[in-house]
């Protein structure tokens, strides 16, 4: 099964999702109140998925596609969680974004 997955998350496949979350990521904008119970959510919110991002980089320098592909999928959740409850400010972005 594993090596089936490696053959399906080609260097193209992660391109396009790196794309598309990297985008997601610079184009959002923190939207709530400082110090705030939701400012604190917003920042929490953009420090999974960034993190998630780095840990796709990672696994993707060390050849491992699946858990990239993986932490690729988890970083974006974040994001679009974030969007859709109003954590930033996405310009009513609904292709990089679940939104509207």
């Amino acid at each position: 099964m594993e090596k089936e997955l490696q053959n399906i998350i080609t260097d193209e496949k992660l391109d396009k999702y790196f794309d598309v979350t990297g985008r997601a990521l610079k184009k959002l904008k923190l939207c709530c109140p400082d110090k705030t119970h939701f400012d604190k959510m917003a920042k929490d919110y953009l420090l999974m998925a960034t993190s998630y991002f780095g840990d796709a980089q990672h696994f993707r320098d060390n050849n491992d596609y699946i858990n990239a592909f993986a932490s690729l999928n988890y970083a974006h959740g974040w994001l679009d969680a974030g969007a859709r409850i109003g954590l930033w400010d996405v310009d009513h972005d609904s292709v990089l974004f679940t939104v509207d």
